[in-house]
């Protein structure tokens, strides 16, 4: 049976180590996204109601323009902000930190290295190297 060359390359292309984390991230994503919903849905904003009154402001039109559903999105994206804010918090709080590597030496610096170089090249030539001052 002859293969097509197309799908030898989506095949290639499927497989690669990026996309399939990519697909993890969204799933494991839409799964998050569910528990944020549901604490801002069940949790938060009764409580929010339960001060204010009501969490509903899509009554809310000035003229054609509903306004309210605006504030009510506005309302529910500053709600979910603050709750995964929250959960990132508490997941970066109990997670073990990565030990950070200690900085590299520095290495000499350009004038240093062109010394050397300088100096190289006139032991290469039978003179004794000088000391000057580089501008």
């Amino acid at each position: 049976m002859k293969k097509i060359a197309w799908v030898e390359e989506f095949k290639t292309f499927i497989m690669r180590g990026n996309v399939l984390d990519m697909a993890v991230g969204v799933i494991i994503g839409s799964a998050f996204t569910a528990i944020v919903t549901s604490i801002v849905e069940n949790l938060l904003t009764p409580i929010i109601a339960l001060i204010m009154g009501s969490t509903d402001f899509s009554g809310i039109k000035v003229g054609p323009f509903g306004v309210g559903a605006v504030i009510n999105a506005i309302i529910t994206f500053l709600i979910t902000a603050f709750v995964v804010f929250w959960i990132v918090k508490v997941v970066n709080k109990i997670m073990p930190k990565k030990e950070e590597e200690p900085p590299a030496p520095a290495g000499p610096t350009t004038e240093e290295l062109l010394t050397e170089i300088r100096d190289l090249l006139k032991e290469q030539q039978g003179k004794e190297p000088q000391e000057k001052e580089l501008p």
